[in-house]
């Protein structure tokens, strides 16, 4: 197949685009680069079956394909915070302009949307049916508002002009090719006790997360692409294995061999207290599950991150 991969040079998108190629599909990745590295596909730049298009998928462009995959966004609070109104729009007008592509070429097409739509959740754990609560006009709005306007143009695709359309929304991801400086809590502890830092705790580490591995999420990524009958579906993606905040710091200090100290700070506007994605639907529908326990899935992002910082640290 000829596959799009919109967000292609980001964290997941790169991961995507690997395990694409590896499946022997033939794979566009389209990236502004804003947030997304280009770094982190340059291992395929002598792939033959491989492209990148450094372009911003606001704009209307050109491309003939069998399926879309929209992961082109800024994701972590560093990146959106930093470029508000690019997020506004990639989820907005730059989901009408792939949707759009993908009906011109009668390709799938999938939009990967994010647990941030659940906002602080008053349902736990969150399920596809909970509709979150959301601050509209909070900080963090122009990522979880931009998301579910997202949604709702993709559903609107499907209804209206039959888009073999559907919307995974993904809880917090890692691995490697995480950016050690894009703020999330998983890069910012491994960075900071590789370097010998304080971790930095927001709140009283109390409120929880459920982790989930890179590989598993894009195994359930093109489960929901490809599965049949998922046109107009939407599936949570994440690792349930839920853990407070406070317990994820200790691990990744014991498996880093680091003795560092924990520093606490206040924690920011509609920072979600609770975090666990009910994976029964996706499970049910498209046969998947993570496979890879935090431990494991650590280990190989802290060896990455042992790579990647000192030349992070040299520049």
């Amino acid at each position: 197949m000829r596959i799009l991969v919109a967000g292609g040079a980001g964290f997941i998108g790169s991961h995507l685009c690997d395990y694409l190629i590896a499946q022997g599909h033939f794979v566009t990745a389209v990236d502004n680069c804003i947030t997304g590295r280009a770094k982190n596909v340059a291992h395929l730049a002598e792939n033959d079956r491989f492209s990148l298009l450094e372009l911003d998928v606001t704009e209307a462009f050109s491309w003939q394909g069998d399926a879309v995959f929209h992961l082109a966004s800024p994701a972590s609070p560093e990146g959106y915070l930093r470029h508000p109104f690019e997020t506004l729009r990639v989820n907005s007008v730059g989901t009408d302009v792939l949707l759009a592509l993908a009906r011109e070429n009668g390709a799938k097409f999938l939009f990967a949307s994010t647990s941030e739509v659940y906002g602080d959740p008053l349902v736990h754990p969150q399920a596809e049916t909970y509709w979150g609560n959301v601050n509209p006009i909070g900080p963090r709005a122009c990522y979880d508002e931009g998301k579910r306007f997202g949604e709702a143009v993709t559903m609107e695709y499907v209804r209206q002009h039959e888009v073999d359309a559907r919307i995974i929304r993904i809880f917090n991801t890692y691995g490697p090719r995480n950016d050690p400086g894009d703020g999330r809590v998983v890069p910012n502890f491994i960075a900071q006790a590789v370097l010998g830092q304080p971790i930095t705790i927001y709140g009283d580490g109390t409120q929880t997360r459920s982790f989930c591995y890179v590989e598993d999420l894009v195994r359930g990524m093109t489960a929901a692409m490809f599965s049949a009958n998922t046109q107009g579906e939407v599936f949570n993606l994440g690792n349930p294995d839920e853990r407070t905040i406070r317990e994820f710091a200790d691990i990744v200090v014991r498996l880093t061999g680091t003795d560092v100290p924990v520093v606490h700070k206040p924690l920011p506007a509609d920072d979600p207290k609770r975090r666990r994605p009910d994976i029964s639907k996706a499970n049910s529908r498209l046969g998947w599950a993570p496979a890879i326990d935090l431990e494991e899935g650590l280990g190989k992002t802290i060896a990455y991150f042992r790579q990647e910082l000192p030349l992070q640290e040299s520049r």
